[in-house]
C-alpha cells in the first residue's frame, strides 16, 4: 500500500507530455503569444486614430464579416487562455492534480460552450447587421 502511494507521487506529471498535458501546454503558449500579437496591434490601431494618422473608415472596416470572424477567435483564444491558467493555478496550488485530463476536458467544454455563444451572436450580427440582444 506504501509502495503504491509512493509511487503515484513519484510520477506526478510524468505522462503530461505524451498526451493532453501536452496539447493543453501548446494551446496555452499559442493563445498567449496571439493574445499579445493582438495587444500590440490593437494598441497602434487606437494610438494611429486618436492621433489622426488613421483613416476614418478604418472602424468600418473592422465591421466586415472577416473581422467578426477573426474577433470570434480572439475570443476563443481569450476564454481558453483564461480558463485554462485557472487549471493551472489549480495545479500549482495541488488541487487537480491526477485530474488533469478531466480538468482539461472541462476547460475544452467551457470555451466551446461560450463560444457557440458568441459565434451565434457574430453570426446574427454578419447576417443581420445588428446584434441579437
Amino acid at each position: 500500500m506504501i509502495a503504491e502511494k509512493t509511487r503515484r507521487h513519484e510520477n506526478v506529471g510524468a505522462g503530461n507530455w505524451k498526451g493532453w498535458g501536452m496539447w493543453a501546454w501548446i494551446l496555452h503558449r499559442v493563445s498567449g503569444l496571439a493574445l499579445v500579437l493582438y495587444l500590440f496591434m490593437h494598441i497602434s490601431v487606437i494610438a494611429a486614430s486618436s492621433r489622426g494618422g488613421a483613416d476614418e473608415n478604418i472602424f468600418e472596416t473592422f465591421e466586415q464579416s472577416i473581422f467578426v470572424v477573426l474577433d470570434l477567435l480572439l475570443t476563443a483564444a481569450v476564454v481558453f487562455h483564461g480558463l485554462n491558467g485557472l487549471r493551472i493555478l489549480l495545479f500549482d496550488l495541488g488541487i487537480g492534480t491526477y485530474r488533469h485530463k478531466s480538468l482539461f476536458y472541462g476547460v475544452m467544454a467551457a470555451t466551446a460552450v461560450v463560444l457557440a455563444v458568441f459565434a451565434y451572436a457574430s453570426f446574427y450580427y454578419i447576417s443581420n447587421g445588428e446584434g441579437p440582444w
